[in-house]
């Protein structure tokens, strides 16, 4: 017949390779690596328009219907027939879809290949319709890329990027996050100029016009933290022909991640962001108590103190150190910033809180660098965080949760699923595939949170392409990097325990003697609406019978934190945002995938969804609640559940404020109640 052009003939022919190596000739499956071949779609010929298609279907049916399958391509094949630079377009284009179907591997001259991010983003959608040969009848994608590419290069391009006089250059590099070789534009400059002039005339010129861009949403903020690095890079090298008495700064901030919380990402993207536009930023780290920053503002006199925090209480000890710095006698202005944070809090309860001073919201680092500059304008009110007009404040009567007992319309399950195993395992890596648990990875919630790649005033069509033709590569090429670097170790402690609901409190029982208690949480319950406690999904002790309650404490250890920490100190700040980001949603996803495991593990997985972005809409039996989350609220908990599955084992402890460590780790109660779900109390 040929050679195999479609992907059913493909997969065909891959079967019986593997059945004849391995049944006659013994050989291990993982041992055998698939090459699909892929033709030449730069021809025009008809026969042939479709063969970058079917090559990348065939990676993808083999990877999924054969075990343990590997596959590899000769990337170059396809773009046979075009002059040097159109190929490199088109292999990188093609190289970086082959391995969103499967790629392990490939053949390919390493230096001919480009990052797809800095492909025009023109080019790349061009050469992604002619590899899926998405023609249409005043359209065909070969003609149009041809035209376009056949008479360019890679020096004409470079030429356009270098144009201009060496301070247009230098901003633009700047711009550009492009750092290497930039001590020749230095040098240039130096020629005409003081080091403190190039600074504050040409490269922090940049840096304002990357925080417009970033403002307007024009740049992302990864894209931010390498012009950030192209900054520090450029400074260090000036600092040589710099007096110290030159070396001025526009202002000083003392930051700080407050008393209780180990989360430090939002207060040293701040921190990147003002060193690299002339200020001196004093970083006290995470989990700072009121008398650390407090020493730190006598010692430093800062023009402004950053107060930073994750979690809900850390807005609670924010007000609590406000209140201490006016019993205190300080009137430094302070900027508050967090996930947990709202304008109206801080401009409401935090400012009357500080009543010997001015108090601002920090929405985002670059807000925090506007305020600062307000300040150091000496304007009366920061125009970014300037108050809304006073008015009368409006007052919501909360009810408290209720420690009564109620009847709910909660029945229990009568006969409960059977646990595997009564008691606590632990899960090293050796038995965890990073690259299934990747698969579970909430990718929203790591590209918009995390990463910060934000829509801006893309249309919908236009940041999905973004997001394809960019950030998925950016991911997978983390992902691959975290393995061979062995920077995330997944690690799980889980169990099953008997229990019973008594009231509102769920009793846990010693697994090789169900009568005796070895544990109790007590849930508080809703006053109002169905008045439902966690409680109530489990049967009562006095029915006699015994329910199941699973445990579970994932992490991806503490190694990522420490590389992080590396990078932050080496001015790697892509490298840290990327690896800080998705260290955390990997966590997450750990969380996520073993979830599934304990329905498998109970039987009762037969209600999953079937993709993932299913699960993470619950579409699945029961629920997986966090301990500090409103059903569960207390994180003191977290010891409990810490001891009762014996966590140290897997390198987690909890802080004196109840958060698990390493950072990258999270706890949950598993219940199997086919009712189970999320509500507030």
């Amino acid at each position: 017949d040929g050679m195999a052009k479609t992907s059913e003939k493909k997969l065909e022919v891959a079967r019986r390779i593997f059945e004849r190596a391995t049944e006659k000739h013994g050989i291990p499956p993982e041992a055998i690596i698939y090459d699909p071949l892929t033709f030449t779609i730069a021809s025009g010929d008809e026969d042939s328009r479709k063969a970058a298609l079917e090559t990348l279907k065939a990676v993808k049916m083999i990877k999924e219907e054969i075990p343990r399958s590997r596959t590899i391509l000769g990337i170059s094949n396809v773009s046979f027939g075009l002059k040097p630079y159109p190929r490199q377009i088109l292999n990188s284009v093609f190289l970086a879809e082959a391995i969103k179907n499967g790629l392990d591997a490939c053949i390919v001259h390493p230096r001919k290949i480009l990052p797809v991010h800095k492909i025009d983003g023109e080019i790349a959608k061009i050469a992604l319709d002619l590899i899926y040969d998405r023609r249409a009848p005043d359209y065909d994608p070969l003609f149009v890329f041809m035209e376009k590419l056949q008479g360019a290069s890679r020096s004409v391009q470079k030429d356009e990027e270098e144009s201009g006089t060496v301070e247009e250059k230098l901003k633009k590099r700047i711009i550009d996050g492009r750092k290497k070789g930039i001590e020749d534009l230095l040098d240039k400059a130096l020629r005409e100029r003081s080091a403190l002039e190039i600074i504050n005339e040409i490269l922090l010129d940049g840096m304002k016009t990357v925080g417009d861009l970033f403002g307007s949403g024009q740049m992302q903020l990864p894209f931010v933290l390498q012009s950030a690095e192209t900054m520090k890079a450029s400074v260090s090298y000036l600092e040589q022909f710099m007096d110290k008495s030159e070396e001025k700064v526009k202002g000083t901030m003392v930051i700080a991640t407050v008393k209780g919380d180990v989360h430090d990402i939002g207060k040293n993207l701040v921190d990147i962001i003002l060193s690299n536009n002339g200020y001196k930023v004093i970083n006290l780290g995470i989990k700072q108590p009121a008398d650390s920053i407090i020493k730190a503002i006598n010692e430093h006199n800062p023009d402004a103190v950053g107060l930073s925090g994750l979690l809900v209480k850390s807005a609670h000890v924010m007000k609590e150190n406000l209140e201490i710095f006016s019993q205190k006698g300080i009137s430094v202005p302070v900027i508050c910033g967090g996930a947990a944070l709202n304008r109206r809090y801080v401009e409401t309860d935090l400012r009357e809180a500080y009543k010997t001073g001015a108090v601002y919201y920090g929405s985002d680092a670059f807000s925090g660098l506007q305020i600062m500059e307000s300040l150091g304008e000496k304007k009366e009110e920061p125009s970014i965080a300037k108050a809304e007009p006073a008015r009368k404040r409006l007052t919501v009567r909360k009810l408290p949760p209720s420690d009564e007992y109620v009847q709910s319309d909660i029945v229990p399950v009568d006969s409960p699923p059977e646990p595997p195993f009564w008691g606590v395992r632990h899960i090293g890596p050796e038995s965890l595939d990073l690259n299934e648990i990747f698969t579970y990875v909430n990718k929203k919630a790591l590209f918009v949170n995390q990463w910060m790649f934000r829509r801006g005033k893309r249309k919908t069509a236009e940041y999905r392409e973004f997001i394809k033709n960019r950030v998925e590569p950016i991911f997978h090429q983390w992902c691959k990097k975290v393995i061979d670097k062995g920077w995330l170790a997944p690690k799980v402690a889980y169990g099953y325990f008997p229990c019973g609901k008594e009231r509102n409190d769920l009793v846990i029982f010693d697994p090789k003697d169900q009568k005796k208690e070895i544990l109790r949480f007590t849930f508080p319950r809703q006053r109002i609406d169905k008045r439902r406690c966690l409680s109530d999904f489990f049967l009562p002790v006095e029915s006699g019978k015994r329910d199941v309650v699973a445990f579970h404490i994932v992490t991806v250890g503490d190694i990522a934190s420490k590389v992080c920490k590396a990078f932050f100190e080496e001015n790697r700040y892509t490298d840290y945002l990327y690896l800080y980001g998705l260290s955390v949603e990997t966590a997450e996803a750990l969380a996520e995938y073993w979830h599934k495991v304990v329905r498998g593990e109970l039987g009762i997985a037969g209600k999953d969804g079937k993709t993932v972005d299913m699960l993470f809409r619950q579409v699945y039996q029961g629920a997986r609640y966090s301990f500090g989350y409103p059903a569960c609220p207390s994180l003191e908990k977290q010891v409990d559940v810490a001891r009762l599955l014996d966590a140290e084992k897997i390198g987690v402890t909890v802080s004196s404020e109840f958060q698990l460590e390493p950072e990258q780790s999270t706890s949950a109660i598993i219940v199997h109640h086919p009712e189970a779900y999320y509500f507030s109390v």
